[in-house]
Order: structure tokens, then C-alpha cells, then sequence
């Protein structure tokens, strides 16, 4: 066996052996893909359930139950307000978590607009009414949009911004583990430290913004996977010479699989950071008429109901 051959496989049998009995943790890149998988789920469970609901036949579009069933969706949009304007009222800014008040505007945001498609059937009776759904509906995707933005520029749904400063020492800091934890595996090492480059400020035009939004987790994804092969097949190698059973060979397998996913996921952190800065923005300014515009058009609905 040559030197360098005796270095890979004690840095391979130390370094991606150690700790085996602590189990790794979710990254926060995970954590915030894993949520927003789950909120996808539940927010077509539900509007599957609405609809399959409404083709009960338990009551009609201008029954007593349709119509609470719309007083209760409404009420819970009403009560979306209530989250900004703890932000801007003093007299509420110490009653709970910032984060408690978010889950809450996120819930009484999905479960409002699903209580309104129940009170219509999934049917538009007339233009005032189509007009009130859809910018319902178009008020609800551009708070699943802003959500998606949010936790991609704040540490979860606690309100604190994330700091491109702070994103790169974190950086610096799993890029010398990368350099120590796999010189096992230099292609790999190698492919990972060229990543690096993605990591600088970017250019403040739109199209290099988009780039790093739309192309750039591809790119990125593409070197994960091979990396994750060669780590692979390199401690599969020292596995084969050090007599590792194959209970040992996966534990450092998936050591070195989550090290390549959190430096690869944290080099894309810091790489979107100031598009998805820009893009909350610009999304803020466009949310806000379509909620004053969604409020307008159920006044006027409820009005109409009433009034014929």
C-alpha cells in the first residue's frame, strides 16, 4: 500500500468514523425544503377535501350551511390582519412570538381560502362573485409565494434576517471541513471547493438574480450527486482494504453524503441570498394591492348577497 493510499484510508476510517452514535442533523436548507413539501401537501389535501365535500350534495350554494361555512372562511381572512398589524402596533408587539403570529397568519391563510371554495361549490354564480374568488385565490398563491421567499432569507419563521456576512463564515468554516473530512476523495474534495465561485456577490441586474434562482440549484444538484457517488465509491475502496462490515461502510457513507449535501445546500444559501432579498421586495410591493383588492371585492360581495 503507498503513502498516500495509507493517508485516505486512516482519514477515512478517523474523520467519517467518529461520532457514529451521534445521529447527523437536518441541515436548515433541509428543514425548509422538507416544510415546504409538507405545506404543498397540505394545501392540495385540503382543497382535494373541499372539493370532494362539495360534490356531497349536503347543501346547495344558497343553503344556511353554505352560507356560514363562507361567514367562517371570511372571518379568517379578516383575521390575516391581525399579523401585520402587530408589526406596526406597539400595544401588540409583546403579546406572543413573532413566529407563533406567523404560523398563525400562515394557517388562517390556507384554511380561510379553502373554506371559501367550499361556501362556492367550485362554482361561480355570478361576476361578483367570480371576481371575489379569484382574487381570493390570486391573494392565497402570492402568500404561498411569499412564504417560499421568506424562509430562504430569515433563520425560519422567527423573523430574523439572515446575514450574507454571517452565511459566509458558516461557509468558511464547512469548506475546511470539506478540505479535512474528504482529502479521501479529492475529486470530490475538488468539485466542492470549486463551487466556491458561486458563492461571491452577484451583479444587482434581474438576469443574473434569475440565474441564481432558476439555474444555478441545478448546477449545483448535478455536482451533489456526483460527489456523493465518488465519496461513495472511495470509502467503499478503504472499506474493501481496512475490512469495514457493511454496517460501518453505510454509517460513513451517509456522514460523507450529508457533508456534500450541507456544504453544496449552504453554497446556494449564500449564493441566492441577495436575489431572493430583491425578489421579497418586489413581491411585497405586488401582494399588497391584490389583498386591498381581494378585500374590496368581498365587501361587494357580501353586500350583494345580502342586499338580493
Amino acid at each position: 500500500m503507498n503513502h498516500s493510499a495509507a493517508i485516505d484510508e486512516t482519514q477515512a476510517s478517523t474523520l467519517m468514523g467518529e461520532q457514529l452514535d451521534q445521529r447527523p442533523q437536518a441541515t436548515p436548507v433541509r428543514l425548509s425544503r422538507r416544510s415546504d413539501a409538507v405545506t404543498y401537501v397540505v394545501i392540495l389535501g385540503l382543497v382535494l377535501a373541499a372539493w370532494l365535500v362539495s360534490r356531497t350534495g349536503l347543501y346547495s350554494a344558497r343553503s344556511e350551511v353554505s352560507y356560514w361555512i363562507g361567514v367562517v372562511g371570511g372571518s379568517m381572512m379578516l383575521l390575516l390582519f391581525a399579523y401585520p398589524l402587530r408589526k406596526r402596533w406597539a400595544v401588540l408587539a409583546h403579546w406572543g412570538k413573532t413566529k407563533h403570529w406567523f404560523v398563525v397568519h400562515m394557517v388562517l391563510g390556507i384554511l380561510g381560502p379553502v373554506l371559501v371554495l367550499a361556501h362556492s361549490l367550485f362554482y361561480i354564480g355570478s361576476v361578483n362573485a367570480g371576481v371575489a374568488l379569484f382574487s381570493m385565490l390570486v391573494v392565497a398563491a402570492s402568500g404561498v409565494i411569499g412564504r417560499f421567499i421568506y424562509l430562504r432569507i430569515h433563520l425560519g419563521l422567527g423573523g430574523e434576517r439572515l446575514s450574507l456576512q454571517a452565511l459566509q463564515q458558516t461557509l468558511g468554516f464547512k469548506a475546511d471541513a470539506v478540505h479535512s473530512q474528504l482529502a479521501f476523495a479529492p475529486l470530490a474534495e475538488a468539485r466542492l471547493r470549486a463551487l466556491g465561485v458561486h458563492a461571491g456577490k452577484p451583479s444587482d441586474g434581474w438576469g443574473e438574480h434569475l440565474r441564481r434562482t432558476l439555474v444555478l440549484p441545478w448546477g449545483i444538484r448535478r455536482v451533489r450527486h456526483h460527489c456523493q457517488r465518488e465519496t461513495d465509491a472511495a470509502l467503499a475502496r478503504v472499506a474493501c482494504q481496512r475490512h469495514w462490515d457493511a454496517a460501518a461502510l453505510r454509517e460513513r457513507q451517509q456522514r460523507a453524503r450529508l457533508l456534500v449535501a450541507d456544504y453544496t445546500g449552504t453554497v446556494l444559501r449564500v449564493a441566492q441570498l441577495a436575489a431572493y432579498t430583491k425578489l421579497f421586495s418586489l413581491w411585497h410591493v405586488l401582494h399588497v394591492p391584490f389583498v386591498f383588492l381581494m378585500v374590496l371585492c368581498a365587501i361587494a360581495h357580501v353586500v350583494a348577497v345580502h342586499a338580493y
